[in-house]
């Protein structure tokens, strides 16, 4: 019932920056938290951050707390991520998802983009 879509992901070097965008399509009968999970190669996927509708309720995960802002822009339907002092373990792909709350817990979430390859050089 609902699309999702990322963009912006690339290759940059460390201490670089970049913007991940993801614009959400189709059918949606509520408010909903939208958000940012990534997998490296070999690894869990792990919870980067998400938002609340409103925006005033915003989690992050421990190893992107200080580096990474998530935003949204409702009219748009979009959520987007600023990345910045990118090290190389942020290396994964990044998947966008749409859910009930802000928890840091997969489950939550019920629509899930492709994902898009974020890769920090040394």
């Amino acid at each position: 019932q609902v699309t999702l879509v990322e963009s912006g992901g690339g290759l940059v070097q460390a201490g670089g920056s970049l913007r991940l965008s993801c614009a959400a399509s189709g059918r949606t009968f509520s408010t909903y938290a939208m958000g940012w999970f990534r997998q490296a190669p070999g690894k869990e996927r792990e919870f980067v951050t998400a938002i609340s509708w409103s925006g005033t309720v915003r989690t992050y995960g421990d190893s992107v707390k200080g580096r990474f802002t998530i935003s949204r822009d409702n009219a748009k339907n979009t959520v987007y991520l600023q990345m910045n002092s990118l090290k190389p373990e942020d290396t994964a792909v990044y998947y966008c998802v749409v859910g009930r709350d802000t928890r840091a817990y997969a489950a939550t979430y019920d629509y899930w983009g492709q994902g898009t390859q974020v890769t920090v050089s040394s």
